[in-house]
């Protein structure tokens, strides 16, 4: 055994326990946050769209801001944006263990978020320079398996904590993790810096936030503001100019944030559908799920969290089974046949959730957990593999941002379209209601407070509730599956030849999307 490098390789497993620590707090942000958005409610009140943003707020920050953290690692140094990160993660996880109002816990997820960015793109970055060959693949490996193990326990670890210290301690846990790879990983880091890294593309990292915010706004107001008010519509007019000003911006930046001319790669199109389809198959179950089984039904936190590892579990196997599948099969074909099944699990989901949740759910939880998981270990691979090798680090940042930014979006536009089917079938059994108070009570119950859903509408059994919800549920779920299908024919039809290893050589064309006759 050469021990001559026993003390660096030593140092550089903290650094990975370091960055892992934190990667394990954010996914737990994420899904522990959803658990705990009911008790957030109950304890400080707040109407549908103020809870809707204790999600969406550090999604939006995270996903907007993912891009520009990457440039500023490479030009500021990564271990210097990763400890910024990290710290601004801790405190601002300490901050939403006191804070006094809604209000307040959306503003301050929405620095978590922020935080979240520089983290993980400075920690990433710190890996790839702290390892090569094997052992980066590795350490990558080990990455992700950490971001598997808090999606598949975070909903139960949410749910012991709401239940035994309250809602606050979830961010406390998440204080924690960040402190400890604070004092132990980041002494511990090298400093690096690319030499030539551009600036910040600022105006192109405005107007993209810029039309992300609107957008979301737009959506999360529609249901109890009405798709046609002079406020949505003005919101959905402003996210189309900045979206048309960011393009615009990128095409004549001479070092654009987001290299636009890469979407003339079909294979490079069909990777980024990976990331959407799983956003609508699995991501966005990990919220309305939780906020349906405690806010409309009735479970305590626990029992929920219990409820939800069906779903959540398999994505500390099944990447692994599909890492080995692809010695026989394309790993294009692979998440395409994950998508398929992860869309019968939906469409069985809705059947099986019609009269309310009980053991008859486990077994489609079970099959969207298994489909998602699939294309989830495999699309970091395919993003890189399908473009010449000079431009795989733009590629993965381009997938990054599709991914975290999807996710966003993703669930404004799911909560919003169940507010809106809600909102129908309450119609339909109400119809002498108002239709304000109506469409009140749908947003509610959208946000999982069925308490507040039956104060809009007075003398409306909770049973009548709860029945026009279970449809408009089941009709959510069965466009869910639809767009998880769309989404597996096209990675039928863009990615079955294609394998991870696959990767063209610099200087290798593919046919672009607007030249393709296939």
């Amino acid at each position: 055994m050469d021990t001559t490098n026993s003390p660096d390789t030593a140092r550089r497993l903290v650094v990975l326990a370091a960055v892992c620590m934190a990667a394990l707090a954010l996914p737990l942000a994420f899904s522990g946050g959803a658990v705990a958005t009911p008790a957030i409610g109950r304890d400080l009140g707040g109407g549908p769209v103020a809870t809707n943003w204790i999600t969406n707020a550090f999604m939006l920050a995270f996903g907007s801001l993912l891009m520009a953290a990457g440039t500023l690692a490479d030009r500021f140094g990564r271990k210097r944006l990763f400890a910024c990160g990290v710290a601004g993660f801790t405190l601002s996880s300490l901050a939403l263990g006191f804070a006094p109002t809604l209000l307040a816990v959306d503003l301050l997820r929405a620095a978590q978020g922020v935080a979240a960015a520089a983290a993980l793109a400075g920690g990433t970055a710190a890996l790839a320079q702290e390892f090569d060959g094997h052992a980066r693949t590795r350490a990558f490996s080990a990455l992700g398996t950490t971001f598997g193990i808090g999606l598949a326990f975070g909903p139960v670890l949410a749910g012991w904590l709401i239940a035994h210290f309250g809602w606050r301690a979830i961010f406390t846990t998440g204080a924690l993790a960040g402190a400890l790879s604070l004092a132990f990983g980041v002494p511990r880091m090298r400093e690096s810096r690319d030499p030539h890294a551009r600036r910040l593309d600022w105006a192109g990292t405005a107007t993209f936030t810029a039309a992300l915010t609107c957008f979301t706004c737009g959506v999360i107001e529609a249901p109890t503001r009405g798709w046609t008010s002079a406020a949505v519509i003005g919101l959905l007019a402003a996210f189309a100019v900045f979206a048309l000003a960011f393009v615009v911006i990128e095409l004549r930046a001479a070092r654009p944030m987001l290299d636009l001319s890469l979407f003339r790669y079909p294979r490079f199109v069909g990777v980024q559908v990976l990331p959407v389809a799983t956003c609508y198959c699995y991501i966005v179950l990990l919220v309305v799920l939780p906020l349906r089984f405690i806010g409309v039904e009735g479970y305590d936190e626990i029992h929920a969290g219990w409820l939800m590892l069906a779903i959540s579990a398999p994505m500390l196997v099944v990447p692994f089974v599909a890492a080995t599948l692809t010695r026989w099969m394309s790993a294009g074909a692979i998440s395409g046949i994950g998508l398929v099944i992860a869309a019968a699990g939906l469409y069985a989901l809705g059947s099986a959730l019609r009269a309310g949740a009980g053991a008859a759910a486990v077994g489609p939880m079970l099959a969207i957990g298994v489909g998602a998981g699939l294309p989830w270990g495999l699309m970091d691979g395919l993003s890189v593999s399908v473009v010449p090798k000079s431009r795989a680090g733009m590629a993965t940042g381009i997938f990054s941002t599709t991914r975290v930014a999807g996710e966003g979006v993703a669930l404004a536009v799911v909560s919003a379209l169940l507010a809106a089917l809600t909102a129908v079938q309450l119609r339909a059994e109400l119809a002498q209601a108002q239709p304000g108070a109506v469409a009140e009570a749908a947003a509610r119950l959208a946000a999982g407070d069925l308490a507040h859903a039956a104060a809009c509408v007075p003398g409306v059994a909770h049973a009548t509730l709860q029945a026009a919800y279970y449809t408009a549920f089941g009709f959510l779920l069965d466009g869910l599956a639809a767009v998880t299908l769309l989404c597996a024919l096209a990675a039928f039809a863009f990615l079955s030849r294609v394998r991870v290893h696959d990767g063209p050589a610099d200087g290798e064309l593919h046919t672009p999307v607007c030249a393709s006759t296939q």
